[in-house]
């Protein structure tokens, strides 16, 4: 087994078609197929069922995708701490929290282009569960995480603090500068995360505290969904300022910031603990701090509360 074939393996997966997978690797389809057959030869089990559909990984090929992945990733890692004369190199995968990737990961992503060229920089967007478990067994490098538990993989600083929003379509009638008690809303139908989503835990811990029932209409685990009910007329939601900033400008929703003391959730950044952390990850983090606190000085993330000048003032 070699590194050719790992690649081979996860560009199939991902495209579901080997003429794709060839494409994206820059080589002749036949090289994959050839690739993936002594790559099934050597761990004795086939990886695809190969049918009319294209390419689908068979229960064996998922689990061993999952460890290609993090096999590659480390060694793009070591790759990076053997740092070139020419500067600071490497990929680093930063993971973001969907509510933050509209305000921060173009900006991010053009940064690290102008001030590190050589430095591969991947974005991967998902819940805070799935961010904390892809850092702990390796497959990003640093995330933006809500209220983590504690683990002792990991290494938490604390970056921002912001209430949560009520949020509905336009004639609710909410407005920035007259906030809600949750209870005043709990019976209007509300269109929830999925548990154990942080929102939700948030809501539901909230709800026992003042012994309150909430009237329920939906669930999801997308963000885009939540809102796109509420567009739609289902209900109403609960979500942080920055992922409704520009609805809100635009008059699509209305929201009120939400007056009840635990409805707020605190972003952190989070590294890992198990592991090196190279060169490059350190300098995409440090851009990423910076360009966190540029935006809540400057007014772009209105709705956040630094939690950066509160460690600076203590210390």
């Amino acid at each position: 087994m070699d590194i050719k074939q790992l690649r081979a393996l996860l560009a199939v997966a991902e495209t579901g078609s080997v003429t794709r997978a060839a494409s994206l690797l820059h080589i002749v389809q036949p090289a994959v197929s050839r690739q993936l057959r002594l790559l099934e030869e050597d761990v004795g089990t086939p990886l695809f069922s190969r049918g009319r559909y294209g390419m689908e990984l068979t229960e064996a090929g998922e689990i061993f995708v999952e460890h290609a992945r993090r096999a590659l990733a480390e060694l793009d890692r070591a790759r990076s701490e053997l740092q070139p004369s020419g500067g600071v190199s490497g990929t680093v995968t930063m993971g973001l929290l969907p509510s933050t990737c509209d305000l921060l990961a173009s900006g991010l992503v053009a940064n690290v282009g102008a001030t590190y060229p050589a430095i591969r920089l991947r974005i991967s967007m998902g819940y805070t569960g799935h961010l904390q478990n892809w850092l702990e067994v390796g497959e990003v490098d640093a995330a933006l995480l809500y209220d983590p538990k504690p683990s002792p993989m990991l290494q938490v600083s604390p970056l921002v603090e912001e209430k949560l929003w009520v949020v509905g379509q336009p004639e609710a009638g909410f407005s920035p500068n007259e906030p809600v008690s949750l209870e005043s809303v709990a019976h209007l139908p509300m269109i929830l995360p999925n548990a154990p989503h942080g929102i939700r835990s948030l809501v539901e811990q909230t709800c026992a505290g003042i012994e309150i029932n909430m009237n329920i209409a939906a669930e999801t685990n997308a963000m885009s969904v939540q809102k796109g009910l509420v567009l739609g007329g289902i209900g109403i939601t609960i979500l942080p300022g920055i992922a409704i900033a520009d609805d809100i400008a635009q008059g699509n929703l209305s929201a009120a910031p939400l007056i009840d003391a635990p409805l707020q959730r605190k972003i952190v950044l989070a590294l890992p603990n198990n592991r090196r952390i190279p060169v490059a990850v350190r300098c995409v983090v440090d851009l990423l701090v910076s360009q966190i606190t540029d935006a809540v000085r400057a007014g772009s993330w209105t709705t956040a509360r630094l939690l950066t000048d509160e460690a600076d003032n203590s210390s």
